[in-house]
């Protein structure tokens, strides 16, 4: 983003790194205007919330499957 920034035309950077030109547009308004650390930790909490959504659907698989064992039992 950096270097669209300073003036490489976006053509030319989604040539020289391999990303389609929709992505480019798509990445620019969610990283244009922060730094790389700041890139990094929300790469970061996006991975932990994918996570821990995960961990909440197991979850609340295990509490269905056991409330519909304990309506067969009763």
């Amino acid at each position: 983003m950096k270097e669209h920034q300073a003036g490489v035309s976006a053509v030319e950077l989604c040539r020289e790194y391999g990303v389609n030109d929709a992505t480019f547009y798509k990445w620019r308004p969610k990283y244009g205007g922060i730094e790389i650390a700041e890139a990094k930790r929300l790469k970061a909490l996006e991975d932990e919330n994918g996570r821990l959504k995960r961990l909440l659907a197991d979850a609340m698989l295990d509490v269905s499957t056991l409330k519909e064992m304990l309506a067969k039992n009763f």
